[in-house]
């Protein structure tokens, strides 16, 4: 299967030009920087061409392009991608690619997908994808790109655009969100510690979410807080939150604390089996680290 990556050289175009390799698939690369497309030439050992180009001959074309520049790219390409030529994103985003796809590209076969992890992860094994068919033929697409991934370990969900967004918009959004703020609240107060003698495990695990966030690319961070439909609102939610625990702990009002500490309690017992569990394994998370 010969397989054109566009945005190949960044480094999810590259984790996935390494997988493939590995699977014995035929891979040309395209990027925005002739610097880094050539670097990743040298790197994977592949062919590199124009995005025009590398679509040429291609079985599948897979999009890992800035969702800023995601509309602009398809409509570029679309001329050029024929109807047995299948089309598969990669954004953290679902609703704004897919529709993109939809538009430019009416007579080709699409899919929109997420893949829950970075350039880090060691392979497909244990990691999670998100599929997102929206007609039959999707549908059908999906369960083939589902056979793949879980024959390889990994654990594959299917639900609508829509579906994935709203739920990102907590699982991304928020996350990142509360590690961004968390960080900048760290560093403007001057009390940064690193979690050795005085550091406790919850804190270690902060410290490691924090850092583990500002390390990676701001202008994709950025791009997911500004183009995930539903982050504004939770983040909003979030802004109320922390004023209302703030006020409790600022006025010393213990018993509104604990009760609602305990109202807390209850409802995440009741939604997850798992609960009791979490305590003992936040130390063997932090164990590993």
């Amino acid at each position: 299967m010969k397989v054109a990556i566009i945005g190949g050289s960044g480094k999810m175009g590259r984790w996935f030009a390494r997988h493939l390799l590995a699977e014995g698939d035929e891979v040309v690369i395209s990027g925005r920087t002739e610097s880094k497309v050539m670097e990743a030439r040298r790197e994977l050992g592949v062919d590199a061409a124009s995005s025009v180009e590398a679509v040429k001959d291609a079985d599948v074309i897979l999009l890992s392009v800035p969702i800023e520049t995601f509309e602009d790219i398809v409509a570029e390409l679309a001329p050029h991608i024929q109807p047995e030529q299948v089309v598969v994103d990669v954004t953290s985003v679902k609703v704004m690619p897919v529709a993109a796809m939809h538009r430019h590209l009416k007579t080709r076969l699409v899919l929109g997908t997420h893949p829950l992890f970075g350039p880090g992860a060691k392979g497909i094994t244990g990691q999670n994808f998100v599929l997102t068919p929206t007609n039959n033929e999707e549908e059908a697409l999906a369960e083939k790109v589902r056979d793949y991934l879980e024959t390889r370990g990994a654990r594959v969900s299917l639900m609508t655009p829509e579906e994935h967004d709203d739920k990102m918009a907590v699982i991304l959004g928020l996350s990142h969100f509360i590690a961004v703020v968390a960080a900048d609240t760290l560093i403007s107060s001057n009390k940064v510690a690193q979690p050795t003698a005085l550091g406790g495990i919850t804190y270690k695990v902060l410290l490691t979410l924090v850092e583990s966030v500002i390390s990676e690319n701001p202008e994709l961070y950025a791009s997911i807080q500004m183009n995930l439909p539903g982050v504004a609102e939770i983040e909003a939610l979030f802004q109320a939150k922390v004023a209302e625990w703030a006020e409790m702990v600022r006025k010393k009002d213990r018993g509104a604390f604990i009760r609602q500490m305990k109202t807390l309690k209850s409802r995440l017992e009741k939604d997850n089996p798992e609960f009791g569990k979490a305590y003992e394994n936040m130390y063997r998370l932090a164990e590993g680290l």
